[in-house]
């Protein structure tokens, strides 16, 4: 384990991308779940290529009361990518909590939160498998390597993209839609964490390698785990520990006293760091485990311990933006 000097602010070195390469966007529907229109953006340069290229599926934040597969904060990330090589399929996902958007949890009453919570992962997870399924029958058109496609994602994202191939590893109903040999390439989780409504989560078979980014402050997702009664989330940290007993390869950015910023912080400046584990655990196969403990020099020190009602009340106590 490393110690490295993370800057929050003030970094001068950015996603360096080539300018060489123009990334083209284009709009497809790929499903009509509950009725909702689902649709995703595909982010790739010249589509015309020999040798079959991976696919990362991106999964939006904002605590599935909000946020939007096109919102420009992701755009400098999805490009970094494209410009390397990746198409980049950033979907629409239905958002199970946006009618509780100005509702707290205590309202609610705690089995109507926990259903309520349960519901929103699941439709995640299941639009999350439909737009597998739209790439998988558009990989060739597209140049995509089915073997190689991955899921990322922020906050609500990195939880859906997360439960989506825990789900898979745990044969869960809602996905067998995917094909039986089908497999997942990476995720790469930006303050991600499992739901569980029915006690600590265990992976049933070794789950793709996983790149998890978390600070150890983090209000709105837990680091480590926040349950009550065997219903609650379960952070990187749990994560990383599960892996370890599965011996199965994984990078975990521990980031100290830095909050919910890790959502977004590695999609500006860690790009790099992200292509280098596409390319060291997915394109060359590498099964290894690698930690970065990255802690702040001159920063403050936050509170890095919180109650199940703490993480409720950061994410549901307000009204909805």
């Amino acid at each position: 384990m490393r110690k490295i000097a993370l800057l929050v602010i003030g970094f001068v070195m950015g996603c360096a991308v080539s300018t060489a390469q123009e990334v083209e966007c284009k709009t497809f529907h790929y499903a009509t779940n509950d009725g909702v229109e689902l649709y995703l953006d595909r982010h790739a340069v010249d589509m015309t290529t020999e040798k079959p290229r991976p696919c990362m599926i991106f999964v939006f934040g904002g605590g599935f009361v909000r946020g939007e597969r096109n919102h420009e904060y992701y755009h400098r990330y999805f490009e970094h990518l494209a410009k390397e090589g990746i198409v980049v399929a950033t979907i629409d996902y239905r958002l199970g909590l946006k009618d509780l958007g100005s509702k707290s949890g205590e309202k609610l009453g705690i089995r109507g939160m926990i259903d309520a919570m349960t519901n929103a992962v699941n439709i995640a997870s299941e639009d999350i498998y439909s737009a597998t399924l739209f790439v998988l029958d558009n990989a060739e058109e597209w140049g995509v390597d089915p073997t190689k496609i991955m899921l990322s994602g922020s906050s609500a994202g990195a939880i859906a993209s997360l439960q989506a191939e825990y789900m898979r590893c745990n044969d869960h109903k809602l996905a067998e839609v995917l094909p039986e040999d089908f497999r997942y390439a990476a995720v790469i989780s930006c303050a991600g964490a499992i739901y569980s409504a029915s006690g600590r989560p265990k992976f049933k078979s070794a789950p793709a390698p996983i790149l998890l980014f978390h600070g150890s402050s983090d209000s709105n997702v837990p680091y480590n785990r926040a349950s009550v009664f065997g219903v609650g989330f379960y952070g990187s940290k749990y994560i990383a520990k599960q892996l370890d007993k599965l011996q199965s390869p994984y990078m975990f950015y521990s980031a100290e006293y830095i909050d919910h910023a890790m959502a977004g912080i590695p999609l500006i400046y860690q790009c790099d760091l992200i292509v280098q584990f596409i390319t060291d655990y997915v394109v060359e196969g590498r099964k290894q485990r690698t930690v970065v403990d990255a802690s702040m020099w001159d920063g403050e020190k936050r509170p890095t311990r919180f109650t199940a009602k703490d993480y409720l009340k950061t994410n549901y106590a307000r009204k909805a933006e």
